[in-house]
């Protein structure tokens, strides 16, 4: 056989089966004239020619019973289900006779018979090639020698519920029959020794002729799932698979086959071997020949089995073991060797390759596969193959740990391998930033600057490393154009600013690219960078800071979003322009640019906004060497401290206009302060004469005591200040400001001040004065009347009767009839009835009731404030007659004993 190719090995244990009785080679087969064999369900299964179905189980204990009267010719184990289908003869000549047994049940030591149904295909006997029964008990086939295949559809273990039909008719006998199931349908594979066949027995019996060339008998098997169940043939040149759709992979297997049997993802085919051996009695004397078994693994594509026997009758597979019954009538177990046994062996033959694919189809845990990959990388690095090892490296990925494998590669000679591991290692998403560092470092080495552009470069694929790692190496490597384009794509804003300005220095680009980002971004990094940026490009600068304290609008952002399509109003994003000022350091004209922009199109600005730029205009005010410069800028920083809108500080302005000694700042600040005093003693200050009239003039109403002030400075002036004394005088005698007493003393000290500038408001207030005198002295004389005339009438109404003439009623005017009221006051006279329809009380006339609840009201509000001490001497201090007051508060009692006290 032409298999010289594939790789031969000892995977399976030979045993001859013993009895476990005896422990003596198993030979209770040893009479019987075998003519068919199976296997399932835990028990090899025998018929012999004779009739007698033999069952031997997993004690190997031998039971027998009796299931024809002339031969069992075809037997067929359920794999699922305890059902034997068995076909024989119980009468001479040919009539086939089907048997279906469920070894379940037992009757007397026999199984009972379920099914009998006489195989004989339109009524002409033929003998019975091959049968076959689908699983699911609704599908048995049977071939015959004819070429004639009958389908019995239904529950082929009940005969009532089952029909039959030929399928397939052909002048050739029929040698094998296989089912497969498809997803809703099955098909019946037809073998003859001219053809291959498939019928779709669940539409219509549709035919597919597969191949022109057959088989002959034993040389059909079904394979299992590891090969998608095909049917497999074995002919004279090689082993052909078929799928019901046609014809699939075929193996070079040359020489003549006698059997095919399947196990577990292994085909066993029985071929012809030229050696023979003497034939043991008593079969006869004659000597048998010798079949060669070999076990072929179709996935890996190696023989894992290959041994000589005598005549092989069958091959039974049951119970994890392959079952060889030979010639002798001896019993032999063939047991695959575990895992780690064929493994071990591959190992030691350094067969690593085969090692992997054989651990794939027994399917290995992962850590055992893993294990495989690092000896064969290790076999292959020690060979000095380290293309390969890598590889088998790269396989270990995730289970073996990157250090053992990149520690091995390190030396200069060997980084395209130590590259290629890192690169896998990347893809698996298992890199640190120690290996990015690593394989950009091989990169950058290698001058690889096509690799460099795939790992970093790519838009299609997900990132399968630490991108601030990799900017890093590329910076360092001086990279700056993967660095930068990295920063971008993966938008690490902060190192795309830090090479674009420390490395690249382009300044005008890195403006352009925070233009670009949004709102928070671009606000942060003005913040970080706007000082060297306003270093390198001040206008620029200064425009985007325009436009990120104003209404922010990334360049990338639509004019039109969606926001505004649905009619909502658009979210406006400014940054604080206070938080911006420091970067305009030694850039005094773009921080007043700045600052004036801000102001305009946000007036409600912070004080410390307003405050910078005022002192920015004092500043260049202070410094301009130009009259008419200065001048205009005089008008423009006025025009700042006028405008309504402008929230400076009142505080600093003051401040800073004192400091940079601006007049006009100065007076207008006082002036909107109401500081009226120091607006006269800023002029005072700078003798000023006419300007500290002016002020007192202007301010005079809202501040009297300017006058007074005024008054003062000129009395101190030694110079010829006459006529603004004259004037101040005036004034303070026209709104009595001041005592003449005091006056006098005030201009004592001025030795210019003589006495014709006093003469006239002298004899002025001592007119008033004497006037006054005698206006007091009229009313004391009054008030002394009157009050003796009040006296006089108590004392009358006391000590005097009171004579009541009054012949009219007060309140209605008619004549007054009894009973009546009469009061002592005028005398007033009521009648009584009129009197209690008018009266408040009984004890109160009611025509001097007002007037006397008017005296009432002055003395209880007198008696209420006499003892508010705070503003008595608040008023005390503000009028220009103090004694006026004191005669006031005197007249309500204030000086007087409180009540319950002795003075």
């Amino acid at each position: 056989m032409a298999f010289l190719q594939w790789r031969r090995f000892n995977f399976f244990d030979k045993e001859l089966v013993k009895d476990p009785a005896s422990d003596q080679p198993f030979e209770q087969l040893k009479d019987v004239n075998v003519s068919a064999c199976s296997s399932g369900r835990g028990q090899l299964v025998v018929g012999d020619f004779e009739g007698n179905i033999y069952f031997i189980n997993r004690q190997l204990t031998l039971s027998s019973f009796r299931a024809y009267d002339i031969r069992v010719t075809h037997m067929h184990q359920m794999k699922q289900h305890n059902i034997l289908v068995t076909i024989g003869e119980d009468e001479q000549g040919v009539n086939p006779l089907i048997k279906v047994w469920n070894l379940d049940k037992i009757d007397k030591g026999i199984p009972v018979c379920t099914r009998l149904t006489r195989a004989i295909p339109s009524n002409k006997p033929t003998p019975v090639t091959c049968f076959t029964v689908h699983e699911n008990f609704n599908f048995m086939a049977v071939g015959f020698e004819n070429g004639t295949v009958i389908l019995y559809k239904g529950d082929v273990t009940r005969d009532r519920h089952s029909k039959q039909r030929v399928v397939f008719e052909n002048a050739r006998p029929i040698t094998g029959l296989s089912f497969k199931s498809g997803t809703k349908e099955v098909f019946l594979f037809v073998v003859t020794e001219t053809a291959v066949v498939s019928i779709n027995v669940t539409n219509k019996d549709t035919r597919n002729q597969l191949e022109q060339f057959g088989a002959s008998r034993g040389n059909v098997v079904m394979s299992d799932n590891s090969q998608d169940y095909q049917l497999v043939i074995g002919r004279q040149d090689a082993v052909y698979f078929y799928q019901p759709d046609g014809r699939g992979p075929c193996l070079a297997f040359e020489g003549e086959k006698l059997q095919l049997h399947w196990f577990r993802g292994y085909l066993i085919i029985v071929g012809k071997e030229s050696k023979t051996m003497p034939r043991a009695p008593p079969m006869g004397t004659h000597s048998l020949e010798m079949n060669l078994v070999t076990v072929y693994d179709i996935r890996n594509k190696f023989i894992a089995y290959t041994a000589p026997y005598p005549e092989v009758i069958d091959i039974m597979c049951e119970s994890g073991a392959i079952y060889i019954l030979s010639g002798d009538r001896k019993l032999y177990q063939l047991q695959e060797k575990d895992t780690s046994t064929k493994l071990d062996i591959l190992f030691k033959k350094n067969n690593y390759l085969l090692a992997i694919s054989l651990a794939k189809s027994q399917q290995l845990d992962q850590d055992g596969l893993m294990d495989i990959f690092t000896q064969y990388g290790d076999h292959l690095y020690a060979k000095g193959d380290h293309d390969g090892a890598i590889q088998q490296y790269i396989c270990t990925i995730g289970k073996l740990e990157a250090s053992y494998v990149i520690r091995k590669f390190l030396d200069a000679q060997k980084i395209h391998n130590l590259t290629r591991y890192l690169q896998a290692l990347h893809k698996s998403q298992l890199a640190t930033e120690e290996h990015t560092t690593l394989l950009l470092n091989c990169y950058t080495k290698l001058k690889d600057v096509s690799k460099l552009d795939e790992f970093i470069m790519t838009k299609d694929r997900e990132v399968d490393f630490d991108v601030e790692t990799a900017i890093r190496v590329c910076r360092q490597a001086g990279y700056h154009r993967h660095a930068l384009l990295l920063a971008e794509i993966h938008e690490k804003h902060e190192w795309y600013l830090k090479i674009q300005l420390e490395d690249i220095r382009d300044y005008q680009a890195a403006l352009t690219y925070i233009a670009r980002l949004s709102f928070e971004a671009a606000e942060s990094n003005m913040k970080r960078y706007g000082k060297v940026l306003m270093a390198e490009a001040p206008q620029e600068t200064t425009e985007l800071l325009k436009r990120l304290c104003t209404d922010y609008k990334s360049a990338c952002q639509p004019l039109v979003d969606q926001t505004s399509l649905d009619g909502a109003l658009p979210q406006i994003q400014r940054a604080s322009a206070e938080e911006f000022i420091h970067i305009f350091v030694n850039n005094r004209s773009r921080l007043t640019e700045f600052l004036e922009h801000m102001v305009e199109v946000q007036p409600n600005s912070s004080n410390l906004v307003y405050n910078t730029l005022l002192e920015l205009y004092l500043h260049d005010m202070v410094h301009e060497t130009s009259i008419g410069a200065r001048v205009e800028r005089e008008r423009k920083t006025l025009d700042l401290l006028k405008n309504p809108d402008a929230g400076y500080s009142m505080e600093q302005a003051m401040v800073l206009c004192q400091v940079n000694s601006f007049k006009a700042g100065i007076l207008y600040l006082y002036e909107k302060a109401q500081l009226y005093m120091q607006i006269l003693q800023y002029h005072m200050d700078h003798n000023e004469y006419v300007h500290v009239m002016e002020a007192c003039k202007k301010f005079g109403q809202q501040d009297s005591r300017l006058w007074v002030h005024a008054l003062s400075y000129f009395a101190q002036r030694e110079t010829t200040c006459k006529t603004q004394l004259i004037e101040v005088l005036s004034y303070i005698d026209k709104k009595n400001l001041m005592s003449p007493l005091l006056v006098i003393q005030t201009l004592a000290h001025n030795s210019s001040a003589t006495l014709s500038v006093l003469k006239d408001y002298i004899i002025r207030r001592l007119q008033l004065e004497q006037d006054q005198m005698a206006e007091d002295m009229r009313l004391v004389r009054q008030y002394q009347e009157d009050t003796a005339k009040k006296r006089a009438l108590i004392q009358e109404l006391q000590t005097s009767a009171k004579i009541f003439q009054a012949s009219k009623c007060n309140i209605c005017n008619h004549s007054l009839e009894l009973p009546s009221v009469h009061f002592l006051c005028e005398p007033h006279s009521y009648h009584q009835h009129c009197f209690e329809s008018y009266a408040e009380n009984d004890a109160e006339c009611p025509a001097c009731a007002p007037e006397n609840r008017k005296f009432m009201d002055i003395i209880r509000a007198q008696e209420q404030t006499r003892d508010i001490h705070e503003s008595f001497h608040n008023q005390l201090e503000r009028a220009p007659d103090g004694f006026a007051v004191v005669a006031d508060y005197f007249g309500r009692g204030l000086f007087n004993n409180p009540k319950g006290t002795k003075g």
